[in-house]
């Protein structure tokens, strides 16, 4: 049984279960021919996290480092020829004005956060094989025990061009990878306070928004807000290209994943506000580490909405990707430090991502709102 599944000698869950999803979503009924766009695609590890139902909020109800964003109507969906089938089709979208952060969560504000409450992180926590296997085929096999630990996806580069289909190829499951230890045991964040914290899952990002007295923002909202104003440009900065001028986020620059040219300065993650802010005075809304947003993931969404202007919209009732339809799925924004237009231009204000929502990896964080 274990013949199916062509993986490495080194077996590490998510190389395990993410090959099922690639090599077998083209099986189920709903699904059709449709082009890898995703930087992440892993099943959930654990049932619904409720850990942060007994988070107290903090008490907190200052908007310090926060920008309020007046409300308006805008055109929110697909901006260019590189966009996907689920950024389609435009639709307008009116919204009440709210506060946003300023910035990505930073290490400094999370462990904050987790000193207050002693929250533990999903990638510090052992997976529950009796859960995994809810959302997976009956003939799955089980991981071995070895990798059945708390442990989290950590972005290894390449030495030679690869198929970009095969993200397996530089996600590797590191144990004892999370929040505290971004690349692995032997890492740490000293001297990183003001990078943004990564190794974050939607549940540990709505732990936080509840002890902050905020929430994460709809799909809406977080586009809306990346936009700075501008009206159907492609990019937070305008429709200038990513490559021309001088360095405008944190990405990929070069040939991914073997080769980076560090024109941005970095080829991880960046520190919070290392580039120019959008016209609303807000950073890294493209690039650096993707952003879980709160609504769920539906890749036919947008088709449902065409000719409608929605108030405040809050997403679907239901999660659905055809590339992994068995998992629910959360809405991410924003791109990271690892997209490049050959594999994943996620810096374009209209980009839609999405994972489960106990996934954490080395390239995902948050930014939180806030009602007026």
């Amino acid at each position: 049984m274990m013949s199916k599944y062509p993986i490495q000698k080194f077996v590490i869950l998510f190389i395990l279960l993410s090959q099922y999803s690639c090599n077998n979503a083209s099986q189920s009924k709903n699904t059709t021919q449709i082009p890898a766009h995703t930087c992440m695609s892993t099943p959930p590890r654990f049932a619904t996290d409720s850990a942060y139902v007994s988070i107290q909020f903090n008490g907190d109800t200052s908007t310090k480092g926060m920008v309020f964003i007046p409300g308006g109507i805008f055109d929110m969906g697909a901006d260019n020829n590189e966009a996907s089938a689920d950024e389609y089709p435009k639709h307008k979208v009116q919204l009440t004005g709210f506060y946003i952060d300023i910035t990505e969560v930073t290490n400094a504000q999370f462990e904050k956060f987790v000193t207050e409450t002693g929250y533990i992180t999903t990638a510090e926590k052992k997976p529950d094989w009796n859960e995994l296997k809810k959302t997976l085929p009956p003939e799955t096999p089980q991981p071995h025990d070895s990798v059945l630990v708390a442990a989290s996806l950590v972005f290894r580069s390449s030495d030679k061009p690869i198929d970009l289909n095969d993200y397996s190829q530089w996600w590797t499951w590191v144990k004892g990878a999370n929040w505290k230890h971004p690349q692995g045991p032997n890492s740490n964040i000293k001297d990183k306070e003001n990078y943004p914290v990564v190794h974050i899952s939607w549940d540990d990002a709505m732990a936080y928004c509840k002890w902050a007295g905020k929430r994460l923002p709809t799909e809406a909202e977080w586009e809306f807000a990346a936009r700075g104003g501008l009206k159907n440009n492609i990019y937070p900065w305008g429709n200038e290209p990513l490559h021309v001028g001088s360095a405008k986020t944190n990405s990929w620059e070069g040939k991914f994943p073997y080769y980076n040219t560090k024109k941005d300065g970095y080829v991880k993650s960046a520190p919070v506000k290392s580039y120019p802010p959008n016209n609303y005075g807000l950073y890294d809304m493209a690039g650096n580490v993707w952003e879980w947003c709160s609504d769920l993931y539906d890749y036919e969404y947008y088709n449902q909405l065409a000719g409608k202007t929605l108030m405040n919209p809050k997403g679907s009732n239901k999660s659905f990707d055809p590339q992994d339809p068995l998992t629910e799925k959360r809405s991410m924004r924003g791109g990271s430090f690892m997209c490049n237009n050959a594999y994943c231009s996620g810096y374009r204000v209209a980009r839609r991502m999405k994972s489960s929502h106990d996934t954490g990896l080395e390239n995902t964080g948050f930014r939180c709102v806030k009602d007026k």
